[in-house]
């Protein structure tokens, strides 16, 4: 085989290992790539309220029982509010066997803890829930959420003013030359998390103080009242998109 033909077939072979390493090129002839932003902003329509639930006794059932009923209690006021039974969630309670130095003997008291998670839609019903959920030693505010009940529209309407505003860079580009955009070739889309979703959380209170005491737990204050609940800020979802046009 002659030199032209060895190197015809070196080339042959290593053509697919550069096309694997580029398998989509961005930039090609009569192209023409834009970026552009677009952001969609709207005060947050759902509330997050969670609640954590703890009992401490030595009889397991005599545990059990009181946070059962502080999760019933949550529950019952959720339905004295109007919240709807979809979004009350609750979770299964633990128990936990609290052992002294001996963990042989029988335990000497059970823990049992729970969760509950109440969405709200009428933001008026938070005060009322937060003064009456937390009235015995048994329920804590774990904390408050502010978000979007349907993040995924406030995304779409990011992403359709990025492409608006992508296009509209294009088409005032080409009319310079009198030429106009064609079909789109590439694009690649990134939408940012959401910014100002506000968290008021159970470090930012004054609550029950806890310390641990022969493995389990022990209260040394009664909680003391939340203050004013925050003002919730408003929430925008930001998208950004590079498109590839076909100049025509």
């Amino acid at each position: 085989m002659n030199r032209l033909g060895l190197c015809l077939c070196f080339l042959f072979l290593a053509a697919p290992a550069v096309m694997a390493q580029n398998p989509e090129p961005r930039f090609i002839a009569e192209t023409l790539v834009v970026q552009a932003e677009g952001t969609y902003e709207s005060d947050p329509d759902l509330a997050t309220l969670t609640f954590d639930i703890s009992s401490e006794e030595k009889e397991l059932k005599t545990a059990y029982g009181k946070a059962s009923q502080a999760m019933q209690k949550i529950a019952a006021l959720a339905d004295k509010n109007g919240i709807r039974k979809e979004d009350v969630a609750s979770g299964v309670l633990t128990v936990t066997p609290i052992y002294g130095g001996d963990r042989k003997k029988h335990a000497k008291s059970f823990v049992v803890r729970g969760q509950v998670v109440l969405k709200v839609r009428d933001f008026s019903k938070l005060g009322a829930i937060m003064d009456e959920s937390v009235t015995d030693e048994i329920t804590d505010f774990r904390s408050l959420t502010y978000s979007l009940s349907d993040e995924e529209a406030a995304k779409e309407r990011a992403v359709s003013e990025a492409m608006r505003r992508a296009i509209g860079r294009a088409t005032a580009a080409l009319e310079q030359k009198g030429q106009k955009i064609g079909a789109l070739r590439f694009a690649n889309l990134d939408v940012r998390q959401l910014v100002g979703v506000a968290q008021y959380s159970v470090s930012s209170l004054s609550v029950v103080a806890v310390e641990a005491s022969g493995g389990g737990y022990s209260r040394k204050q009664a909680a003391s009242p939340p203050p004013p609940l925050p003002r919730p800020e408003r929430i925008t979802v930001s998208a950004t998109v590079q498109c590839a046009f076909q100049i025509q």
